[in-house]
């Protein structure tokens, strides 16, 4: 039987930005399914509970890119009982966001991120929970998150190296790309299937 991997999209983007990713899974062999939410709307309470009642009770991996991956494992926070084995957050700020802090200080700027801004401002401490995640940074700096966050180090455009790292982690990776371009990078694809298949990313050690 076919693995099951349910995709989460991050800030600002509909279902639609994970269909390129899910072919790459179906390619590989997996079954997808695509969670849409309101990102700004509903923000992550709503965004949580449903993503819960659509894992249930089945077996699944996810894969999560940018807030989804805040999404995502908030979510296992919160539902230990969801039998999730492994979670691969691309571009996400688990260890909180510089650029939302940084636009949060812009008047009228709340509208822009909604709901989602405290998890996107605060991110996580760290991941003790059983499912394995692992964690893709992109570090091609094409976006307009610099001029909100001040990156000193490596980042996407958006979100920084350092904030894809989260003690806990099970691997984590750095690859050319830039933070949307990581929804349609071959490399962060391979990355997403060797982790899914291995508990590793490829060329990462044992």
């Amino acid at each position: 039987m076919k693995r099951t991997v349910v995709l989460l999209h991050g800030l600002w983007m509909p279902g639609l930005a994970m269909h390129w990713l899910a072919g790459r899974l179906q390619a590989a062999g997996y079954d997808t399914e695509v969670f849409s939410y309101l990102s700004v709307a509903d923000g992550p309470d709503r965004a949580v509970q449903a993503l819960v009642d659509k894992i249930g009770t089945r077996e699944v991996d996810l894969v999560a890119h940018s807030l989804g991956g805040l999404i995502a494992m908030q979510a296992l926070r919160e539902a230990t009982h969801l039998k999730v084995g492994r979670l691969v957050c691309i571009g996400a700020p688990l260890g909180g966001s510089g650029a939302a802090s940084g636009l949060l200080r812009l008047p009228m700027a709340a509208l822009l991120l909604g709901q989602s801004a405290a998890l996107l401002r605060e991110g996580f401490p760290e991941w003790t929970g059983a499912a394995e995640v692992g964690a893709i940074a992109g570090s091609v700096p094409h976006g307009l998150g610099a001029l909100f966050a001040g990156f000193a180090g490596e980042h996407d455009g958006t979100v920084a190296v350092d904030e894809t790292r989260l003690a806990g982690l099970k691997d984590h990776v750095v690859i050319p790309a830039s933070h949307s371009g990581l929804l349609f990078s071959a490399l962060a694809a391979e990355q997403t299937v060797a982790f899914l298949s291995t508990g590793r990313f490829a060329g990462q050690g044992a």
